[in-house]
């Protein structure tokens, strides 16, 4: 009798996990899998003599490298699911090239596309791959890619195939810190009315200048939180980590130079902090760029800083890291999380210009070179307008969200204002979340429409491609999809 009872117990004991396996099948995936992760870069510098982007008028050629560019990858598998992280020193980069990346490293690796993330952190300070140029206003959509665009594809792809190749039982971790002393925002509300591009008025102005007596208050918000996924080897030896911060970028490199600015600072900073330094494999730290459309480093209320070149991004990046280093002391590492991605097609509506717009254009491209210009960007954006003119009336953008455990990660391919991804953050159905701008794409700015009825650089029309309302609907999605990997 003995025996037959516990023989029943053993039973519905059995029966019980099995239910359980049922309704969440990730308890018996961790009972049988083991987590991995793998990280690697892949050298992608332009050569001398090609132009850096990032500032209007035509791109100086480039003479020195003060440091390499590269692709940095994070690879992460829970036996099941392989979810790939890539960041790409670069101001921004269209969706083709990304979406080639995605078909080789699927081709190569088997992982699908909807599980790749792969993003640009906007150094201005390296080449383009946005076709015409974000200088310019426009990409090449429906052009063949070109060399160096083609070139980028097939580095991203390595550094992939390194990484998967890398992977190695692991434990993950996660965290988040606050930095605010280097975070604000460049838009300012102004006393008076200022003159934009289009003979219009602005009640905003970007970068209006330090102490300026016009200042009234700074027209947004910023957001202070870093945060990061560290990958440890079960003995501890630091794998990888990824950071987020929401800090558009540093500069202060000389125009000729070459650099991935305070981004690949933070990443050796990191390093060597977290004594990664001459391992084998590599340890691989990388920043991402959090939702910074609107937030650079200066403080505008003063008083002026005056640094040498590099010297404002190694302050920037060190105080980073050292906050990244104090959270990463405290975080719990999980043997095991599971890993879930989603994905969509966005459609979205394409700014046109009026009639008047268009008019206006046409009479400021005509003008002679002799007469004085209403703004000094006016034919800049006269072009603009005419090319916004011939675009199609929708289009298709990807949105991406990733699913880390308790953590989750949104992807957007904009210069994303800092007050929708605190929105994001707010709404999220995960404990921790953060948002990579300028991922999978590079389609411009988003602000919010309140921020387009108070103009300024970000709202112009070739600055910013897509309907005022674009950003309501992004947020939408991503707290949809959000919801998909979380269940």
């Amino acid at each position: 009798m003995y025996n037959i009872k516990r023989i029943v117990i053993a039973l519905k004991i059995r029966e019980g996990l099995v239910f359980l396996s049922l309704l969440f099948p990730f308890l018996s995936t961790a009972q049988n899998t083991t987590f991995r992760a793998g990280a690697s870069t892949a050298n992608i510098t332009p050569p001398l003599g090609s132009g850096l982007v990032g500032n209007f008028g035509i791109p100086p050629p480039a003479n020195y490298v003060h440091d390499e560019l590269h692709a940095r990858s994070l690879v992460l598998d829970d036996g099941t699911t392989k979810l790939v992280f890539v960041v790409v020193d670069n101001v921004g980069i269209i969706r083709e090239v990304f979406d080639e990346a995605k078909r080789l490293i699927f081709e190569e690796t088997k992982i699908p596309t909807a599980q790749i993330l792969i993003s640009s952190d906007h150094t201005h300070s390296a080449s383009s791959a946005s076709g015409i140029g974000e200088i310019r206003g426009g990409w090449n959509v429906g052009s063949p890619l070109d060399a160096y665009q083609r070139f980028l594809v097939r580095r991203i792809a390595d550094g992939v195939r390194i990484a998967v190749n890398n992977l190695e039982p692991a434990r993950i971790g996660w965290g988040a810190g606050n930095v605010p002393q280097h975070l604000f925002n460049r838009r300012w509300k102004m006393k008076n009315p200022v003159v934009n591009p289009f003979g219009g008025m602005d009640q905003v102005q970007m970068n209006p200048g330090i102490k300026n007596p016009e200042l009234l208050e700074p027209a947004g918000s910023t957001d202070p939180q870093v945060s990061f996924i560290s990958v440890q080897s079960l003995k501890g030896r630091p794998i990888g980590l990824l950071a987020n911060y929401s800090l558009h970028y540093v500069g202060g490199v000389p125009k000729d130079h070459i650099s991935a600015d305070y981004f690949a600072v933070f990443a050796d900073r990191i390093q060597e902090l977290l004594k990664g330094d001459r391992q084998d494999p590599p340890f691989v730290g990388i920043m991402s760029n959090g939702t910074s459309g609107d937030v650079n480093n200066i403080n505008f209320r003063g008083p002026a800083e005056k640094h040498e070149p590099y010297a404002k991004m190694r302050i920037v990046a060190n105080d980073v890291a050292n906050e990244v280093l104090r959270v990463y002391q405290t975080i719990q590492y999980k043997d095991w999380v599971p890993l879930r991605a989603a994905q969509s097609e966005l459609k979205l509506k394409v700014r046109k210009p009026s009639p008047e717009m268009l008019a206006y254009a046409q009479k400021v491209i005509a003008k002679p070179e002799t007469e004085t210009p209403v703004h000094r960007l006016e034919k800049t954006y006269a072009e603009r307008t005419i090319q916004m003119n011939g675009w199609p009336e929708n289009i298709d953008v990807l949105m991406q969200t990733f699913r880390i455990g308790e953590l989750g990660v949104a992807a957007i391919p904009f210069e994303v204002f800092t007050e929708i991804g605190l929105e994001i953050k707010a709404k999220s159905p995960f404990k921790s979340s953060f948002t990579i701008e300028l991922a999978n794409g590079s389609y411009g700015y988003l602000p919010t429409p309140e921020q387009h009825q108070l103009g300024g650089y970000e709202t112009w029309l070739g600055t910013n491609r897509v309907e005022t309302i674009a950003s309501r609907k992004i947020v939408t999605e991503i707290l949809k999809l959000f919801n998909q990997v979380k269940q």
